[in-house]
């Protein structure tokens, strides 16, 4: 158990990364085979590994910091982010993971890292714990651009219920680096529900109006509903039948 004390501090690790743990290739090969063998550690995918606590065996790290570490650059993003903060609804055994490098699904620990294109390189943190996510603010465009995919719209809205608050220059500099005019459309109709919830200003649904265009799009693929007049949407149902709580309910539908 050598180096057992230092892997648990790493935590989540590469074979190069043992390597220049113990100064040599081979030494790292025979140590990987060991400690696995032991239960010290295991594989999560090629060429990553990550510490188990020997109490429990269990990880010793979460599953938003191993979804950081399955390539360069990937950081959790969509309903995890959601969940990292403490703001889903629901419990999922999928992780979203965006990377400008595309990785096959692959299930570890229960769970499932599903790969996300990443759309735009803006609003990407580093938390205390180690942990790569999405900012709250992107993390709500993301959700708004994909919950169809994702969570669905439900989830999504109880989602939203659950933030304190949002920087609306955030959120509109996101928006301008996404470039689309649906999501401006989306953005705007859903979040005009959270108005006073999410104290964001009239000027905020101004900027996004502004950058509507003039076609008519549908909430989702398939809706059939209302007009929405403001945004140029055709939504499904007035969004506040569907939770109530925690929407604006004199903002307009």
């Amino acid at each position: 158990m050598h180096y057992y004390e230092r892997l648990l501090r790493m935590g989540c690790f590469t074979r190069n990364e043992l390597c220049a743990l113990t100064g040599n290739y081979n030494t790292a090969g025979t140590l990987l085979r060991n400690y696995r063998k032991k239960g010290y550690i295991e594989q999560v995918k090629r060429n990553l590994y990550v510490a188990i606590n020997l109490a429990d065996s269990q990880p010793v790290v979460s599953k938003f910091r191993i979804a950081g570490r399955i390539t360069k650059g990937a950081y959790v993003s969509h309903h995890a982010a959601f969940e990292y903060y403490g703001c889903a609804n629901q419990v999922s055994c999928q992780v979203e993971v965006s990377s400008e490098t595309p990785f096959s699904t692959f299930a570890f620990g229960g769970n499932d890292y599903a790969y996300w294109a990443s759309r735009i390189a803006d609003g990407v943190t580093t938390h205390p714990d180690g942990v790569r996510v999405t900012d709250v603010e992107r993390t709500v465009l993301d959700g708004i651009n994909d919950f169809g995919k994702v969570m669905g719209l439900e989830e999504l809205l109880r989602c939203l219920e659950l933030i304190p608050s949002v920087r609306e220059a955030k959120l509109l500099s996101y928006l301008a680096s996404y470039g689309k005019k649906v999501l401006y459309q989306k953005t705007g109709y859903i979040l005009r529900h959270f108005q006073r919830a999410l104290n964001l200003s009239e000027s905020f649904f101004s900027e996004c109006a502004a950058h509507i265009g003039k076609s008519t799009r549908y909430l989702a693929v398939g809706d059939k509903g209302s007009y929405n007049s403001e945004w140029r949407l055709v939504a499904p149902i007035d969004l506040r039948e569907i939770t109530g709580k925690g929407i604006d309910r004199d903002a307009g539908a």
